[in-house]
């Protein structure tokens, strides 16, 4: 069961982020944009959750993606939707202020 979480939300291994932004990984927020207008990583990508289905087609299915949004919870589930939809390379970042942190 840890494991399946872990799996789910990232846990576990370490990620450096800011070595997949300099290797051109993308950041996509899933935020509304009420809440991306409120503050957001400069340089991320906003699509809502609730779009993100039908806006895939805006990513590149080779370059890693990272997903952040307030939390970590609507992160953890576009992770999923993309890794679903064939995205190899998908990392959920969490909430995207300590994402921030974490890529200066």
């Amino acid at each position: 069961m840890i494991e399946a979480l872990k799996k789910i939300f990232g846990g576990g291994t370490k990620v450096n982020f800011a070595e997949l932004i300099a290797g051109g990984a993308i950041i996509v927020d899933v935020r509304t944009e009420g809440e991306y207008r409120g503050g957001h990583i400069k340089g991320s990508v906003n699509i809502p959750l609730q779009s993100l289905q039908g806006n895939m087609k805006k990513l590149k299915k080779d370059k890693p993606v990272i997903t952040c949004c307030a939390s970590g919870m609507r992160s953890a589930s576009a992770k999923n939707m993309l890794v679903v939809n064939g995205f190899t390379e998908v990392y959920n970042g969490g909430g995207w202020a300590s994402l921030q942190n974490k890529i200066m």
